[in-house]
């Protein structure tokens, strides 16, 4: 960014509550199947249907709001929002305006300094204020075919039409695209975290918008903002930012006005383009959805909501790093998913070796999975199997090499560690006897190698190891042929 200017960006949210039927009918939520097969005359807007709210959104919606830190309403209004797009049937969307279901919360994150690669130098924490987290029902798909060069066809899919989003949206808090970058992984790790969303913005039931402005540094007074939609990447986000940032800054230095807007990002390329103009609040003639009552959340509801939540995951890093004594780094990679913070916990209670559970899951396993395309509830090796071998390891039966040949085989085949052990022949010599003999016999080979080393060339000591080890087909313990070889020579 230029010097003496800075970027003001607040950032909209729409996550698709995990449901299994629409917010106002019994439709399916589901993707794909034929268009427009999963409607009803309540989604599709026909005359005289009327909306019936769907509890389980209430309960994933409160799910959501306390995960983020949100107060809940004991009183929420549903109401029409005005507008008319192809996707859109009844020619107004169900929303929530003046009274949110849940608002006024702050939510602390870990954001990085980056390098110019967008490498993490430095993390320290940054707290959001998000103003709202309010309901609503999805608007249909427009699908569009052909080339502008050639006839092109729109189409319009009406299954996503009644989709139940809670829409979350900052303050203008953000001064950086990373910052948003951070801001979004979180919201979304959570959301997953606490079951309210799948949070997948590849399959769209996660939709980011940011609204970015610049002005000078030291002014209070915001300048035009531009709405940049349909991100539907984190990374493609951060970039279409920053872009957006560097362009408006160029347009006010020439003295010209940023319009306030609606643009995309241009992936093939790498700039943001007009959309439409943007509209304000009043162009959408909000007024109370006359088929819907107040929504009324009982303390007791919200208690029981509170009970339900698991821990989350960064209460759940900070105990990381004080009860198993894990630096930030690791216990933060453990918390990026639930399943795995969940794996380490039942891995590490069966080794009570956390470090060292830990060191196995992050590196071996993690390259496993990272290989094959499977998470780690995919993975056929358990935590408890894992842990058994862990544990031979550690106890010196065999080598750390052996181990993650091991491994490997565990979780290509779903053997456990003893079977994969006893096919390969791995388990190791610990008897000091048998191991004492092939020392003497390796030395009895060796007499000049002997005497330099009794002269005091001391890194003739990894030769002599490599000679019992090789004597022994890689089976001896060590630690044992060290320490015999040592009280040996």
């Amino acid at each position: 960014m230029k010097r003496g200017w800075e970027a003001v960006i607040g950032m909209e949210i729409h996550a698709q509550l995990k449901t299994e039927t629409k917010i106002f009918c019994g439709c399916a939520v589901e993707t794909g199947g034929e268009p427009n097969s999963n409607t009803c005359p309540v989604c599709l807007g026909l005359p005289g249907a009327l909306p019936v709210l769907n509890r389980r959104v209430i309960e994933l919606g409160a799910r959501a709001a306390l995960s983020l830190g949100l107060t809940i309403q004991e009183t929420s209004i549903f109401a029409r929002k005005n507008y008319f797009y192809p996707d859109l049937p009844k020619g107004y969307q169900i929303s929530q305006y003046d009274k949110p279901f849940s608002a006024d919360g702050n939510l602390t994150i870990m954001t990085a300094e980056r390098d110019e690669h967008g490498r993490a130098v430095e993390w320290r924490p940054m707290t959001i204020h998000i103003q709202r987290m309010h309901l609503e029902e999805d608007a249909g798909k427009n699908v569009h075919e052909g080339l502008p060069e050639t006839d092109k066809f729109s189409y319009i899919d009406l299954n996503r039409a009644g989709t139940p989003l809670g829409e979350i949206v900052t303050s203008p808090d953000f001064r950086t695209s990373w910052q948003a970058y951070d801001y979004v992984n979180h919201v979304r790790r959570v959301l997953q975290w606490v079951g309210a969303s799948e949070a997948d913005m590849e399959k769209g039931n996660l939709r980011c918008e940011a609204n970015v402005s610049v002005r000078k540094v030291g002014e209070t007074e915001f300048r035009n903002k531009v709405e940049l939609k349909n991100l539907n990447s984190v990374r493609f986000m951060q970039k279409a930012i920053e872009y957006e940032i560097e362009r408006q800054i160029e347009t006010h230095e020439k003295g010209e006005a940023v319009n306030q807007e609606s643009r995309l990002w241009d992936e093939k390329n790498n700039r943001t383009r007009f959309m439409r103009s943007k509209e304000d609040a009043h162009d959408y003639r909000y007024f109370p959805e006359p088929d819907l009552q107040p929504l009324a959340v009982t303390a007791e509801f919200i208690d029981r909501v509170k009970h339900e939540m698991p821990e989350l995951p960064d209460a759940m890093r900070d105990r990381f790093m004080a009860v198993y004594k894990l630096n930030y780094a690791d216990a933060s990679q453990l918390v990026a998913e639930r399943d795995l913070a969940e794996y380490f916990e039942t891995t590490a209670r069966f080794t009570t070796n956390p470090k060292l559970s830990a060191n196995w899951i992050l590196g071996e396993l993690t390259r496993e999975l990272n290989n094959s395309g499977k998470t780690v509830n995919e993975s056929a090796v358990t935590a408890e199997d894992l842990a058994e071998l862990i544990k031979t390891v550690d106890a010196g039966k065999i080598n750390n090499n052996q181990g993650k040949e091991v491994l490997a085989v565990m979780f290509a085949t779903g053997k456990t560690a003893p079977v994969v052990i006893s096919e390969k022949g791995f388990e190791q010599v610990s008897d000091t006897g048998a191991i004492e003999k092939i020392v003497d016999e390796v030395i009895a080979a060796n007499q000049p190698h002997v005497d330099a080393y009794r002269g005091g060339n001391d890194k003739l000591f990894g030769f002599f190891v490599g000679q019992v080890m090789k004597a022994s087909q890689g089976k001896a313990n060590p630690k044992v042929v060290n320490d015999i070889l040592k009280e040996k020579l």
